[in-house]
């Protein structure tokens, strides 16, 4: 789910796949099925052929500092929004506003980034465990799920990280000091700490990426998405072009079919949320789910403090 490649998607014009001749490159975080489709969508309708990079967004963010002297990418899809605004503030960022966009609610776009789709983090949990179904986070400290819960790093997880924020603000750091007395870990990247769950070792996620539980329960895995009762966080994919774009008309008609009614369908089939409300969810929407109290700006300026408590509940 979190891997890195490179490929390039010129198949539906039956052009070469050779990335020196890309008409534009895209450096994405998953889902790898969502950038295919939509590379592939892309070039039946434009000719325009795009070379991807997909990784998680921490990949993606280093590559781009690696290549800060000599830029390749024209878009760039993060997980996190952070990333958006962080990049904007840098002057990083080519200011387009898609005709598509208007599909898209206000706090999902700004005048330099737009949201391809939406998760939620929740408790993912493995029915065939025999532990009773949660229904709150601090139900997974409880002596029922003693070592058997998993959690993904913050440190490598924007979205983790939010909920991390957003629980303390909401919870206090007791209910990380109580999963760590517990024997939850802390298993690496979202994929680390879900794959454990789908295979019976441990019973449940806190803090699961939703749609890829979602679609890891469509394909027949023992996982069932629980959005907790006293709320969770959502993860807006910002979509930006680079101010460095080589090929920035090419790359705005890249965010417009991403936008398009067939591009947010293709969203919604990963189970994510289309950024647009026009098109259907395969999924609750944020309308539909409980969100915690959540100041982004306020908890990225203290990122470090809240990275450092974490890691002290767990013994870190």
């Amino acid at each position: 789910m979190k891997k890195l490649f490179v490929a390039t998607v010129a198949l539906a014009a039956g052009l070469s796949a050779n990335a020196a001749s890309a008409d534009i490159t895209v450096y994405t975080a998953g889902p790898a099925k969502l950038i295919e489709n939509l590379s592939v969508g892309f070039t039946a309708k434009t000719g325009i052929k795009v070379d991807v990079f997909q990784a998680t967004t921490g990949k993606v963010m280093a590559r781009l500092e690696a290549e800060a002297a000599n830029p390749v990418a024209d878009v760039v899809i993060s997980a996190s929004w952070d990333t958006a605004t962080t990049m904007a503030e840098e002057g990083k960022l080519l200011p387009y506003t898609s005709p598509n966009a208007a599909h898209v609610p206000d706090f999902l776009k700004t005048d330099t980034a737009v949201a391809q789709g939406i998760s939620a983090l929740a408790i993912a949990w493995n029915p065939a465990s025999g532990l009773p179904k949660p229904t709150d986070w601090e139900d997974l400290a409880a002596p029922a799920y003693k070592d058997m819960v998993t959690l993904p790093d913050p440190a490598k997880s924007g979205s983790m990280f939010e909920l991390v924020a957003a629980l303390d603000g909401a919870l206090g750091a007791k209910i990380f000091d109580d999963l760590s007395a517990n024997g939850a870990i802390i298993a690496g990247a979202n994929a680390d700490a879900l794959n454990p769950v789908m295979q019976g070792a441990k019973a449940a996620v806190f803090g699961a990426v939703d749609y890829i539980s979602m679609a890891a329960a469509a394909k027949g895995e023992s996982v069932e998405v629980i959005f907790p009762a006293s709320g969770t966080v959502i993860a807006a994919r910002p979509a930006m072009i680079l101010q460095s774009a080589k090929q920035p008309e090419e790359a705005k008609q890249f965010i417009d079919y991403m936008l398009s009614e067939e591009g947010q369908e293709m969203v919604a089939a990963t189970y994510l949320m289309p950024a647009r409300t026009d098109v259907a969810a395969k999924r609750p929407r944020i309308d539909e789910l409980k969100l915690l109290a959540f100041d982004q700006a306020a908890a990225y300026g203290a990122r470090a403090e809240t990275l450092k408590a974490f890691a002290k509940s767990f013994g870190n």
